[in-house]
C-alpha cells in the first residue's frame, strides 16, 4: 500500500542481525508491543498487511480471569480472539501474581493455542493491575516472586519460550532494573524487554534509553529488547546505532500508523523509507480496520470499540480535534461513516503551503 516516492535515510552503522528468542528467529528484530484495549486480532491483521513487524503480540490477558472462564465453560477472553488461527510468530502476554495460576494459562497457550512466545507482564503501571491486583510493575519490588512465576512458566511451557517485560523500576528513587534483569535470566526467561520509564512515570517524560542500554552488561546470554518513544523509522535506526540492544519494540506510535513497522524495517535494511500513505489512503485503512472489528463484535459494540482507534488514526492531523469530538459519540455504523465522511482530516495545510512555495520558487 505504501508505494509512492520514498525518503532516503542513513543506513545503520552496524549490521543488525535477526533476534533469537530460544529457537525462534525474529526477522526483522522489530516487535509490536502488547497494548491493552488495542492490539487485538483486527489491529494485528492490518499490521501484517503492511509488513515489517517481526513479532506481533496480543493484548495482555488476565490469567486469573482466563482460569475462571475456563472453569465455568465460558467463552475464552476476547483478548485471545484470532489467536488460534492467525499466522505465526505470535506472542501472548499474560499477567497475575500467582505462579500456579500463570502456569495453568501458560500451559494452555503453549499446548492448545501453540503460540510462539508466552510473555509475562511485569511492566503495566495501571493502578487496577498494580495496587489492586499486586501484579504488573508492582512485582518489581518482589524479585523472588518474579523468579517463581518465570521459572514455573518456563517449566510448563517448554519448548515454547517464555519472556518478560519490565520497567526500569517502581519509581525514579527505586530503579532496580539491573537486579531484575539478572533475576529474569536466572529464572530461565529467553528474552527481556525493558520500557525506559518507571511505573510512577506512567507515560510522562522521555524513555531513558541510556538506562535500557546499561542493562545489557547484566545479562549473560539472553537478548535485550528496548521499548519507549520509538515513533519513526529514523528513531528505530538510531536506537540500534546508539544503544546496546538486540531488538526494539514499537508501542503507542503504531496505533494510528500501522505502516510504521514497514518503514522501520526498510530503514534497517538501508533502503529508502516508504512515505506515509495519503490521507485518503489512511482513511481507507481505518475503514477496513473498522469493518474487521464490526464483523467480530457486531454493529453496536464494534462501533463503540472503534472510537478509540479512530482517534488514533486522526492524531496529529489538521482538524483532528473536531473529528475526535464527533467520533467519540457514534454508536452505529451509519453514524460512524457519516462522521468519517464529514470530519476525518483529508487536508494538510502545511503540505499545501509547501507545494505553493515550490511552485512560486519554480516560477520566479
Amino acid at each position: 500500500m505504501i508505494e509512492k516516492d520514498a525518503t532516503p535515510v542513513s543506513a545503520p552503522t552496524r549490521t543488525v542481525p535477526p533476534l533469537r528468542i530460544g529457537d525462534l528467529v525474529i526477522d526483522p528484530p522489530i516487535l509490536q508491543a502488547p497494548m491493552a484495549g488495542f492490539t487485538n486480532a483486527a489491529f494485528r491483521h492490518i499490521v501484517r498487511q503492511f509488513g515489517g513487524a517481526g513479532l506481533l503480540a496480543t493484548e495482555m490477558v488476565n490469567a486469573r480471569g482466563f482460569v475462571w472462564l475456563d472453569e465455568n465453560e465460558a467463552e475464552h477472553p476476547d483478548r485471545l480472539w484470532g489467536v488460534a488461527d492467525e499466522p505465526r510468530p505470535l506472542a501472548v502476554q499474560i499477567w497475575d501474581n500467582d505462579p500456579e495460576t500463570m502456569a495453568k494459562v501458560g500451559r494452555r497457550l503453549a499446548e492448545e493455542y501453540r503460540v510462539s512466545v508466552v510473555d509475562i507482564n511485569f511492566g503495566c503501571p495501571v493502578r487496577q493491575v498494580t495496587e489492586k491486583a499486586h501484579s504488573g510493575s508492582y512485582l518489581l519490588r518482589e524479585p523472588n516472586r518474579m523468579h517463581a512465576i518465570i521459572s514455573r512458566l518456563v517449566q510448563v511451557c517448554a519448548p515454547t519460550p517464555v519472556t518478560a517485560k519490565i520497567r526500569l523500576g517502581c519509581s525514579r528513587e527505586n530503579i532496580n532494573c539491573n537486579e531484575i534483569a539478572r533475576v529474569v535470566e536466572e529464572a530461565g526467561a529467553a528474552a527481556l524487554t525493558v520500557h525506559g520509564r518507571t511505573a510512577a512515570d506512567m507515560f510522562r517524560g522521555n524513555a531513558d534509553w541510556e538506562r535500557i542500554s546499561e542493562i545489557k552488561s547484566h545479562l549473560r546470554n539472553i537478548p535485550l529488547i528496548g521499548n519507549g518513544d520509538l515513533d519513526s523509522a529514523e528513531k528505530v535506526v538510531a536506537a540500534f546505532d546508539q544503544y546496546d540492544v538486540d531488538a526494539v519494540m514499537i508501542a503507542r506510535a503504531c496505533l494510528g500508523r500501522p505502516w510504521l513497522f514497514a518503514q522501520a524495517a526498510a530503514a534497517l535494511r538501508g533502503e529508502p523509507i516508504p512515505p506515509e500513505p495519503t490521507l485518503p489512503e489512511q482513511r481507507d485503512v481505518m475503514l477496513k480496520h473498522y469493518q474487521l472489528v464490526v464483523d467480530r463484535f457486531g454493529d453496536e459494540k464494534g462501533t463503540v470499540l472503534m472510537r478509540k482507534y479512530a482517534c488514533c488514526y486522526a492524531q496529529g492531523k489538521h482538524g483532528a480535534r473536531y473529528f475526535r469530538t464527533h467520533v467519540a459519540k457514534v454508536s452505529t455504523p451509519e453514524e460512524f461513516h457519516s462522521v468519517v465522511e464529514e470530519y476525518f482530516p483529508l487536508h494538510d495545510p502545511k503540505a499545501a503551503k509547501d507545494t505553493e512555495s515550490v511552485s512560486s520558487a519554480a516560477g520566479s
